[in-house]
């Protein structure tokens, strides 16, 4: 194991060096880097490629999807107020499962080498170098995997007909969350929604990384009690 003295070089692939920051990398990681570089993950050109995704690859990948899965919902002879009410729930799913992966995976504590490492691929970048656009949504290979994971718990809890609808309402929530995600760090809005977002998610990432996990909605926070206190939620970066 390698002491705390570690000091990670950015000049090379970073993703097999955090693991030895050892107890030392929940402090590094969340130190972040203000810059919109985007750090060398991998040496394989091909690995690589595939963890840097565009913003827009989210909605052009993933609703034609959900269009089609809901189509299938159609087809099997649901009336529009119906579909709608699935799709609609399908997308509060969604927050449910945003909040969750936020809290309880995304922001697990590790020390060890491989778990300092699978921290930082999976979100512990994100906080590291949090202006870094394409790594700020997630991956269409990753998404297609959890996608795969969640068709099948969807089809048991829920009827062959009804199911689609409902799986595609959770991915027109998900490609909500992504591109609201990725609008948060680089957008500049200027109606007071956008900008209570925007401010809301980044004093997540700068002064109260240990709550505030919602991103398109904060209701789960305050349903779980990591909703922020107004003194440090009225505090902007």
């Amino acid at each position: 194991m390698i002491a705390k003295d570690f000091t990670v070089d950015f000049s090379k692939p970073v993703v097999f060096q955090v693991g030895h920051l050892g107890e030392t990398y929940q402090e590094w990681v969340h130190q972040p880097i203000l810059s919109n570089e985007s750090p060398r993950f991998f040496e394989s050109d091909f690995v690589e490629f595939l963890t840097r995704t565009v913003w827009w690859a989210v909605p052009a990948i993933w609703l034609p999807l959900a269009c089609w899965c809901i189509s299938m919902s159609v087809r099997r002879g649901y009336t529009l107020p119906q579909i709608a009410l699935m799709v609609i729930f399908g997308m509060f799913l969604w927050t449910f499962l945003e909040y969750c992966f936020h809290r309880f995976l995304f922001h697990i504590e590790t020390k060890s080498y491989w778990g300092n490492t699978f921290h930082y691929l999976i979100h512990g970048c994100h906080h590291k170098h949090p202006m870094d656009g394409l790594r700020l949504v997630i991956p269409p290979a990753e998404t297609a995997i959890l996608a795969i994971m969640f068709w099948y718990p969807y089809k048991f809890l829920f009827t062959p007909s009804a199911s689609p609808a409902i799986f595609g309402g959770g991915l027109i929530g998900y490609v909500m969350y992504d591109c609201i995600h990725y609008y948060v760090h680089h957008g500049q809005p200027t109606k007071q929604i956008p900008k209570s977002l925007k401010k809301y998610h980044l004093n997540h990432h700068f002064r109260i990384q240990d709550k505030a996990f919602g991103i398109t909605w904060a209701f789960w926070d305050r349903v779980f009690g990591t909703f922020p206190q107004k003194k440090a939620a009225e505090k902007s970066i």
